[in-house]
C-alpha cells in the first residue's frame, strides 16, 4: 500500500513562520495590560451602577505601583490595616515614578489585594478587592473622578498584589509626568500608559501560546496540511 507523501517543506516552512509570528504577537500585544483591564472592570461595573465613569490617570496608576512596592511582597501585611504613610506620596512614590510633586492631589480611595497565584483581572476585581461593603463604598464613592491601578508579582512571581488608587483631582493637570513621560519602575504595570506589561506577569499570562503552537503544528503533520 503506498504510503502518504509528507507535505512540502516549503508550505510547511512557512505555516511554521505564521504560527511564530500569530504567537509572538499575541504575547506581546500591548493591549495585554492587566491593569489597563482592572480599570476596564472599574468602569464598567460603576456605570452599571449609575456611577460616572472615572478618567484614567497613568500618574496614579503610577503611584499604585509604587503603593505595590512599598510593602516589599508581604502578602500578610495586606488587610491588616497596615500601609504607607501619606507622606511616602510626595516623598517617595512621585519622585520615583517622575511624577510633578506640585500636581499631587488628594487620594480619596484605596484598593489593595494579594495572593499567592496571579488571576484574571476580572477575578482580581470581585474576587481579592471587592470582599465587603467597605470597599463597595470606596468604589462607588461620588467624589472620585480619577483612578489608576498596578499589578505586580515578587522577583517575577508570586505573591501577587493588585492596587487601585482613586482621585478627585481635575483632569490633565493632576498626577503629571516631568516632560510627559513616566520613569522605568518595572517589575510590574500600570495602567493608563499603553503599554504592556513587565516580562513576569505577561509570562503568567501567556505560558499557553507555546503549547497551543504544539497542538496546531501536530494537527499539521497528523493531517497532512
Amino acid at each position: 500500500m503506498p504510503q502518504p507523501s509528507a507535505p512540502p517543506m516549503g508550505s510547511m516552512a512557512w505555516l511554521v513562520i505564521l504560527l511564530l509570528i500569530v504567537s509572538t504577537a499575541l504575547a506581546t500585544d500591548s493591549k495585554n495590560n492587566p491593569a489597563d483591564e482592572l480599570v476596564a472592570a472599574i468602569n464598567g461595573n460603576r456605570t452599571a451602577h449609575k456611577s460616572h465613569t472615572l478618567l484614567d490617570n497613568p500618574g496614579l496608576g503610577c503611584l499604585a505601583l509604587e503603593y505595590i512596592k512599598a510593602y516589599k511582597g508581604q502578602c500578610d501585611e495586606v488587610g491588616n490595616d497596615k500601609k504607607p504613610p501619606d507622606s511616602s506620596f510626595a516623598d517617595t512614590f512621585a519622585p520615583n515614578c517622575g511624577v510633578e510633586a506640585t500636581t499631587l492631589t488628594p487620594i480619596t480611595g484605596r484598593l489593595l489585594g494579594c495572593q499567592s497565584k496571579y488571576v484574571s483581572p476580572g477575578e482580581a476585581f470581585s474576587d481579592i478587592l471587592i470582599q465587603n461593603p467597605k470597599s463597595l463604598q470606596i468604589l462607588y464613592d461620588k467624589n472620585h473622578t480619577q483612578v489608576g491601578a498596578a499589578v505586580s508579582g515578587t522577583d517575577g512571581g508570586a505573591p501577587y498584589f493588585w492596587c487601585v488608587l482613586f482621585s478627585g483631582g481635575k483632569a490633565n493637570n493632576s498626577f503629571t509626568f516631568n516632560g510627559g513621560v513616566a520613569k522605568d519602575v518595572r517589575p510590574g504595570c500600570f495602567s493608563g500608559n499603553n503599554d504592556d506589561c513587565s516580562n513576569a506577569i505577561r509570562l503568567s499570562r501567556s505560558l499557553f501560546l507555546p503549547a497551543i503552537t504544539g497542538v496546531l503544528l501536530a494537527l499539521v503533520y497528523a493531517f497532512g496540511l
